[in-house]
């Protein structure tokens, strides 16, 4: 079990985040007694539900056996899965079911059905009424190959339990959630963005983050400081010797452990990593092929393209042609 996070660790996801452009999200706030059933057919490639009052249940409907119960103050990091449903009760029947673009398709019948449809306030509906569960949901949409390491860091489903740090903003982020004034948007996503950091941090530091590649070596502080070098500096002409002086160890260990921990030896990581990075440049950005080999530490473009036909398959310019 990891009992903390270093500062490097949360650069490195920081640094994840916003190279994967996790600032294009969505809140809303559900308000509503049960029962209360509602299946998201479409969904993005992050969602965050947290529980603020009551109880929920998420099942992943195109992964067998992938379930959790929230109570109070839970949050729930849901990846890349398809289907998934979100209910008052693993019991409650299929209610209403939201299509991509925000298209719903009513399946059940009762007054939770019209009540889910009703706005009580922005980004915010329901019913409204006492002994209502309170919910929030928010989805990323993140992008590219940086955007898909960061979902395999995490598996479909996970659950941080509810503590001080997570419920104070939880707080804070569904009472803005419901204002409408001047700049509400900016503020709710910065809160949004504060809450899936802490939920990451919390979900890392917990005993279910035990894997290589996650925990173990994010936690670590030499490890993690690695990490974050890496990540600030994907360019620089790094050796084993080099990062593992930086961080105060010896050649021989350092290796040893940042391989047990990531899973990965280091340079492995790194070429990994500039893969990645070298990925979304093709496909987002203009730069030439020489520029973007440059970029992520390559002075030979053609020592480049070998690598990266390595890692992807195929050759820079065909990615960039069908990416």
């Amino acid at each position: 079990m990891c009992d903390r996070l270093t500062l490097a660790t949360m650069d490195v996801l920081s640094d994840l985040l916003h190279r994967a452009r996790a600032r294009n999200a969505t809140v809303r706030q559900l308000i509503q007694r049960p029962p209360w059933s509602l299946t998201y057919a479409d969904g993005p490639a992050l969602t965050v539900v947290a529980t603020l009052g009551g109880q929920a249940s998420i099942r992943l409907d195109d992964v067998p056996g992938a379930a959790a119960s929230l109570t109070a103050g839970d949050i729930a990091l849901i990846g890349d899965v398809g289907r998934y449903t979100v209910a008052d009760d693993p019991a409650t029947a299929a209610q209403l079911v939201i299509h991509g673009g925000g298209r719903k398709q009513i399946v059940g019948d009762g007054p939770a059905v019209q009540a889910t449809l009703h706005n009580l306030a922005p980004r915010t509906y329901g019913d409204g009424l006492p002994g209502a569960t309170v919910l929030l949901r928010s989805t990323y949409d993140l992008h590219g190959t940086v955007g898909e390491r960061l979902l395999s860091m995490l598996p479909p489903l996970a659950v941080v339990p509810a503590g001080p740090r997570t419920r104070a903003v939880l707080e804070l982020l569904t009472g803005e959630t419901a204002r409408d004034e001047p700049g509400q948007d900016g503020v709710v996503r910065q809160l949004l963005d504060v809450v899936l950091l802490i939920a990451l941090r919390a979900w890392y530091a917990g005993p279910a983050a035990t894997r290589p590649g996650a925990c173990l070596a994010l936690a670590d502080p030499a490890i993690g400081q690695a990490l974050r070098l890496l990540h600030e500096d994907p360019g620089r002409r790094w050796t084993v010797a080099g990062l593992a002086a930086e961080v105060g160890m010896s050649r021989a260990a350092f290796a040893a452990r940042f391989s047990h921990l990531v899973g990965e030896p280091p340079l492995g990581y790194l070429t990994t990593w500039r893969m990645a990075l070298a990925a979304d440049l093709l496909r987002d950005t203009d730069s030439t092929i020489a520029a973007v080999a440059r970029e992520v530490g390559y002075a030979d473009p053609f020592a480049f393209s070998a690598a990266f036909k390595r890692a992807r398959g195929m050759s820079p310019s065909a990615w960039r042609q069908v990416s």
